[in-house]
C-alpha cells in the first residue's frame, strides 16, 4: 500500500470507523491498539505503524464495495 499524507490518514480512519459504526474504543480493539492510539491517528498528531495500516486495509477489503470506495479515494 502507498505511503499517504497524514491528514489523509486521518480522513481514512475517521470515514472508516464511521461507516462501520464504531466507537474510537471498539475500532481500538478490533485493531489491537488502544483508543488513546486511534484518537491520536484521526486528530493528525500520530500516524498508524505500517502493521495496523495493514490491518486497516484488510478491514476495508472486508467491508465490500464501501471499503474498496474508500480505498480508491485514498491511496
Amino acid at each position: 500500500m502507498p505511503a499517504i499524507e497524514q491528514p489523509r490518514v486521518a480522513q481514512l480512519v475517521r470515514e472508516t470507523r464511521q461507516h462501520l459504526n464504531l466507537s474510537q474504543v471498539k475500532l481500538a480493539t478490533m485493531l489491537g491498539v488502544s483508543f488513546h492510539s486511534i484518537n491520536r491517528w484521526e486528530n493528525g498528531r500520530t500516524q498508524p505503524s505500517p502493521l495496523a495500516m495493514k490491518q486497516i486495509e484488510e478491514l476495508l477489503h472486508q467491508m465490500g464495495e464501501v471499503g474498496e470506495e474508500l480505498l480508491a479515494k485514498y491511496f
